[in-house]
């Protein structure tokens, strides 16, 4: 069964292992000790608050240990997490907790203000402070926790199809929507991590990327608790910090998206840091350039690149380091049990190296939208394939390569032009650092293509000669119409960009963040 306590099922096989390094607080946790605290937290949650399975909490918090308590206690409980974005504003905050019906929230020292503007919008029966109780009548979680009697929890008994988490996507096509994780995709995703990634019991790994965004909690942390390996627990992301913990602790696989890549490459430990215990790097949440990949690899690092999403799970896709090495900028092969194809807008699957949609069936994907069944009904194919919205490829290898989404998409006199693979190009420019490119309407061709790049120090390069490089490298009618220097591209918190604030600031509007 599919379903219920990983952290006690991996405490009951190697209770002494080391599983967490904090780097926070200085400790390390053996599994024994991380089961026991999930229970103490389960019970504040059955007890103390009277939850119980199904009911909905919400916690806002940087990464910490009590966001590892919750999230395992949902699994020995049954109550539902609903991790919230630490970036969103009280009122965006708001509409989640109503729309999520939430019972209790878990709340972070770090956002007294917000705490404080959100009890004029939303009334909550609970609120359980980790740090110190914005209000008095608030719960101390770490009082709560000492007080209750750990031998008298029973687990929950859960189905691989009950809810264990809502995930909120991030907003950036419109408003948010709670993802239904089951029990069956979260530990489905663990077991085929550890299986098609062939990851192992002493595997180290650094999470830095925020623990309430689902490649957080996908990559590495329920993998490698399946596995049995260790975390090293960042509160957030410090170059410094990061690379001195991967060269203190011998760390040997390590997550990141591309924005992070490049600032890690960037900082001044890099040239010097001891990469020697790292087995491999992987690259999610958008398409990676190569020229970053081949920086790494001239360390003497693997570089992998992978694809996943919220609704699918955060590992979709495999690949060994020689195929990666050969298969340059691909996300590599379905995973085991995995279906992908490239259909068409009706649905059916195109021929290999046509450019489609990218869609799954199989154990990793989600049940669909909370409380939107219109959404979660448009989600799916007729015969029962999830449409992720993004534009890939296949090659005779059954190497798939991301092209894009479906929505950046835009067509100009009557050609489907395909924005990653021209930022691809922009990027590989020495002075280019950063590159997107969106489509805007024109009276002649319908529409044109209007690009922004970050460049590597003012002046380094001219929009001319940025436009002459694209004419040596593609076809002429995928040369944007023009080309603006900027000093940063907007961007949510797991390094997507905003193509709509960038649309905005074309058409000298404000923002919409």
């Amino acid at each position: 069964m599919i379903a219920g306590d990983l952290i006690g099922e991996r405490a009951r096989l190697t209770p002494g292992k080391t599983a967490l390094i904090d780097l926070h607080t200085g400790r390390r946790h053996s599994y024994a000790e991380l089961s026991e605290r999930a229970i103490r937290c389960a019970l504040v949650w059955t007890e103390a608050c009277g939850l119980s399975k199904g009911s909905r909490i919400g916690l806002l918090a940087h990464n910490r240990i009590e966001f590892l308590d919750a999230f395992f206690a949902a699994g020995k409980s049954g109550v539902i997490l609903v991790p919230l974005g630490t970036r969103l504003t009280a009122a965006e905050l708001a509409e989640i907790i109503k729309d999520a019906e939430l019972e209790a929230l878990m709340y972070e020292g770090a956002f007294a203000e917000t705490i404080d503007s959100l009890r004029t919008l939303v009334e909550l029966e609970h609120w359980i402070a980790l740090d110190e109780p914005v209000e008095a009548r608030d719960r101390s979680y770490a009082g709560s926790c000492a007080s209750v009697a750990v031998e008298t929890w029973v687990n929950q008994s859960c189905d691989p199809e009950d809810v264990y988490c809502l995930l909120y996507t991030s907003g950036t096509t419109g408003k948010p929507k709670g993802v239904m994780s089951p029990h069956r995709q979260v530990i489905w995703n663990g077991y085929s991590t550890v299986a098609c990634w062939q990851l192992r019991e002493d595997d180290i790994s650094p999470i830095f990327t925020p623990l309430y965004h689902a490649g957080g909690l996908g990559a590495f942390l329920v993998p490698i608790v399946v596995i049995g390996g260790t975390l090293v627990l960042h509160r957030g992301f410090d170059p410094a910090e990061i690379w001195h913990a991967i060269e203190r602790e011998r760390c040997t696989v390590v997550l990141g998206v591309p924005t992070i890549w490049r600032l890690l490459m960037e900082a001044p430990e890099f040239a010097t840091v001891d990469l020697s215990s790292l087995r491999w790097l992987i690259s999610g949440g958008a398409p990676l350039p190569t020229s970053i990949i081949e920086v790494y690899q001239a360390r003497g690092v693997g570089f992998k690149q992978g694809f996943g999403m919220t609704e699918v799970g955060v590992n979709c896709f495999s690949m060994t380091l020689e195929q990666s090495r050969k298969k340059l900028g691909s996300i590599g092969k379905p995973m085991m049990y995995t279906r992908a194809r490239v259909a068409d807008e009706s649905d059916q699957e195109l021929p290999v190296g046509e450019v489609g949609e990218l869609q799954f069936s199989g154990p990793h994907v989600c049940l669909g939208y909370w409380k939107q069944p219109d959404a979660t009904a448009a989600a799916f194919s007729a015969d029962g394939w999830f449409r992720t919205g993004d534009l890939a490829r296949q090659d005779e290898d059954g190497f798939f390569t991301i092209a894009g989404r479906r929505k950046e998409m835009f067509i100009s006199g009557g050609v489907n032009i395909y924005p990653a693979e021209i930022e691809a190009v922009l990027v590989r420019h020495p002075a280019v650092r950063e590159a997107a490119l969106i489509g805007v309407p024109h009276e002649k061709w319908g529409e044109v293509g209007i690009a922004f790049v970050v460049l590597t120090a003012p002046g380094a390069v001219s929009p001319e000669e940025l436009l002459a490089h694209l004419g040596r490298e593609i076809a002429r009618f995928k040369i944007p119409r023009e080309i603006r220097i900027l000093e940063g591209l907007p961007r949510n918190d797991y390094g997507k960009v905003l193509k709509q604030e960038l649309l905005d600031l074309y058409q000298g509007q404000e923002p919409r963040s």
